[in-house]
């Protein structure tokens, strides 16, 4: 029951990535093709929000519910970073979808949704089953 707070949290970010057109699949080939700016309103947006949120954070030494101090380490910079990037981006371009709106699209009604859920678990095993062969 405690956990039913995360469940409407997580329902209504569906209905506002539904609502705001994130999970179209028409929406995301605009912006690949560079033929509209709505989703990079969002997208900067998002960062704009991100960026305002984390110096909150660190400036005002903000802590978790629980009182523990929230702590947030600094990136180290590796050529993986940029090759993950450009993986992510086509697998995007390609499919029409990312993490975060292959749930709201599934909720949506796209059963095709159901196969990129798959394929992302797969990539996902794959990944932390060859995390340390890969070069750091």
């Amino acid at each position: 029951m405690k956990n039913l707070k995360y469940l409407a949290l997580g329902v209504l970010f569906g209905i506002i990535l539904t609502k705001s057109e994130v999970i179209s699949w028409f929406r995301i080939q605009e912006m690949f093709r560079f033929q509209s700016f709505h989703m990079y309103g969002i997208i900067g947006s998002a960062i704009v929000v991100g960026l305002v949120s984390v110096q909150l954070i660190k400036r005002n030494q903000l802590t978790t519910i629980n009182g523990e101090p929230i702590v947030i380490p600094d990136k180290k910079f590796n050529h993986g970073v940029w090759l993950g990037g450009l993986i992510f981006g086509f697998g995007w371009a390609i499919t029409g979808a990312c993490p975060g709106p292959m749930f709201a699209q599934l909720g949506s009604g796209s059963g095709a949704a159901a196969v990129l859920i798959v394929a992302a678990l797969a990539g996902t095993w794959t990944y932390s089953a060859l995390r340390e062969k890969l070069p750091h």
